[in-house]
C-alpha cells in the first residue's frame, strides 16, 4: 500500500518564508549576530543606508534564536497553507511584505533605539487573517471579534503592564493588519 506517491511544495510562500527564515537563523549563529544586523533586524539609521530600506521589508526572516523561529514558524506552517489556498499565494505575499513594511516603519518611527527582528507580527497577521476566513456578506462571524479581541486586546494589555522584549506594537499591528485583509477581501469577493 502506497500512501504517498511524492512530496508536493503545496504553500511555496510559507514554506519559502520559513526557509528563507531558517537559512537567516543559520547565518545569524555563524556569523554571531552580524548578519541580524546587518540585513534581518530594522532598526532607526541614516536614510542615504539602502540597507535600511531593504531591513524594512526583511527583519521578519530574521530570529534571536532556535526558540524565538520554533514558536514563530509554528503558527506560520499551521496557519500559512490554509490562507494560501485561501487567498492565493501571490496576494499571500503582498499581505507579508505589507505587514513587514508597516511594521518596521513603525518600530523605526516610534522606537528609535529598539532593533525589531523576527516574524511575531506575521504570525499575528496570520491568526486573525485565518480567523477572518468565514467573513462573507456583509456579516462578520463571532468567532472573528472574540480572537481578535483576545489576541489583540490581549497585547494591548501587555503593551501597559508588561515589560519584556516582546514588541506588542508589531503585534497590534500585525493582527490590525489581518483583520483590514480579510474585511477587504471578504467584500471583494462579494464583487
Amino acid at each position: 500500500m502506497h500512501f504517498i506517491k511524492k512530496l508536493n511544495y503545496n504553500a511555496p510562500v510559507t514554506l519559502t518564508f520559513a526557509l528563507i527564515s531558517l537559512l537567516a537563523l543559520l547565518l545569524s549563529s555563524i556569523t554571531k549576530g552580524a548578519s541580524n544586523h546587518a540585513v534581518f533586524m530594522t532598526y532607526r539609521d541614516s536614510l542615504t543606508n539602502p540597507l535600511m530600506y531593504i531591513r524594512l521589508f526583511t527583519h521578519v526572516l530574521g530570529h534571536a534564536n532556535w526558540s524565538h523561529y520554533m514558536g514563530n514558524m509554528l503558527l506560520i506552517l499551521l496557519l500559512g497553507p490554509i490562507l494560501e489556498e485561501k487567498y492565493g499565494s501571490m496576494n499571500l505575499l503582498e499581505m507579508i511584505l505589507i505587514t513587514a513594511f508597516i511594521t518596521g516603519v513603525a518600530n523605526n518611527l516610534l522606537f528609535p533605539h529598539t532593533a525589531l527582528l523576527g516574524a511575531s507580527g506575521i504570525v499575528f497577521m496570520f491568526i486573525i487573517l485565518a480567523s477572518a476566513v468565514s467573513l462573507k456578506n456583509g456579516t462578520i462571524p463571532i468567532t472573528f471579534l472574540l480572537v481578535f479581541i483576545l489576541y489583540v486586546g490581549g497585547e494591548f494589555v501587555d503593551a501597559v503592564t508588561v515589560r519584556d522584549n516582546v514588541s506588542q506594537l508589531t503585534h497590534i499591528i500585525g493582527g490590525t493588519c489581518g483583520g483590514l485583509y480579510g474585511l477587504v477581501y471578504a467584500n471583494e469577493k462579494k464583487r
